[in-house]
């Protein structure tokens, strides 16, 4: 399928207003879409049921943090929004992984098993699309909430790799400066 109507280099929010791709909220929301697209490729390798589940959770989150930046806050659509219910979600994950993990005293380089390591590039790709929305709400009015979620779900990839790691009994390489 195609519409022609992006060839000139504009794209329209949720809603009737056309913007420029490349203008930051659509940089943020195509952050999401990779980050999203991503972990489908981390659930595609994962062996492990309970990481798949945890993944395809987030992904959902994901599609209302994409609806949400999409969407500008004075629109009269009614779209799903990131809440601090979703935050606070995050948190309970990310402590669940922690009660399993022994405390980090040093820095470590990304890596281990493969699925490890996409989880990592999948924080990576997270931290920039927190960026992105950063740089969005400077110019734009975005839900606050999505930059504390972005925040949140960057430390769970982290940890989640880490507990990847431990449950296939790699090792963590500790960065030495």
């Amino acid at each position: 399928m195609y519409t022609r109507k992006g060839d000139r280099g504009e794209t329209s929010l949720y809603g009737a207003k056309r913007v420029a791709k490349d203008s930051p909220r659509v940089e943020a929301y195509g952050s999401i879409d990779e980050l999203n697209s991503l972990l489908g490729v981390v659930i595609s390798m994962s062996k492990d049921a309970t990481t798949s589940a945890s993944l395809r959770e987030i992904q959902r989150m994901l599609f209302v943090a994409g609806a949400d930046s999409a969407t500008e806050l004075s629109d009269k659509h009614k779209v799903p929004r990131i809440s601090g219910s979703d935050i606070h979600r995050l948190e309970k994950m990310t402590d669940s992984l922690l009660e399993n993990l022994p405390k980090l005293k040093n820095f470590i380089l990304p890596g281990g098993s493969p699925v490890a390591a996409n989880i990592q590039l999948s924080r990576a790709v997270c931290r920039r699309t927190e960026r992105r929305l950063l740089t969005a709400s400077r110019s734009e009015k975005m839900n606050p909430e999505l930059l504390p979620f972005f925040n949140r779900l960057s430390s769970y990839l982290f940890n989640l790799s880490r507990w990847t790691n431990k449950k296939t009994g790699r090792s963590e390489d500790i960065w030495s400066g």
